[in-house]
């Protein structure tokens, strides 16, 4: 006789209360928990990098720049996640009385691992498009000189720009910032990539 498991499926409000509690970080996809894998140093240290450059750039202008701490609701899909990099213009909307939850991202960046880069290319990006504000989107491998750039040209249409190499340089266009992959990958030893 073969035992059936039922899969548990939370409301979005069970989920924030878990979260609160526990010891590492979960995101929440339309009543899945789903754990959050630990990240490697050089991902740690790209994320970083970039969001150091856009906090120091864009410092005295009306943007807000989190890095990997502040969870993302997605409305539309009843998605909850954590970002590696966001950008809001102007004031955070937040979602419920708390202040650890936004809506509306200009920017997000994420920085691609083995075991999320379909997810963050694909389904992920189709969720992000749902947010009215979001309008560029940076995807960084953590493995060689390579961003993938897209960014929103009119409704529903997106352009692409790849980058390769150290000298290659990402040039916003939701805000007035540009910066070569060698300041993006500072530090970043590719010889530990095989570390995830």
């Amino acid at each position: 006789m073969q035992l059936e498991t039922k899969k548990r499926y939370y409301t979005p409000e069970e989920y924030l209360e878990i979260e609160e509690k526990a010891e590492y970080k979960s995101e929440y996809r339309d009543g899945e928990i789903v754990p959050m894998t630990g990240g490697t140093t050089n991902h740690n240290e790209i994320a970083g990098n970039l969001y150091a450059n856009l906090k120091f750039a864009l410092k005295s202008q009306d943007y807000r720049v989190y890095i990997g701490d502040v969870r993302l609701w997605i409305p539309r899909y009843r998605q909850h996640t954590y970002p590696d990099v966001m950008v809001i213009q102007g004031q955070p909307v937040y979602t419920g009385t708390s202040t650890t939850t936004v809506m509306n991202p200009l920017l997000i960046a994420e920085v691609l691992s083995k075991s999320t880069q379909n997810y963050d290319q694909g389904d992920k990006f189709l969720y992000y498009r749902s947010i009215p504000e979001f309008k560029e989107y940076i995807l960084i491998d953590q493995y060689q000189y390579h961003v993938m750039h897209y960014v929103k040209t009119a409704l529903s249409q997106w352009s692409f720009t790849e980058l390769e190499g150290e000298s290659a340089i990402l040039s916003l266009q939701t805000v007035d910032f540009n910066i070569t992959l060698t300041d993006v990958y500072e530090k970043v030893n590719f010889a530990d990539s095989n570390q995830e």
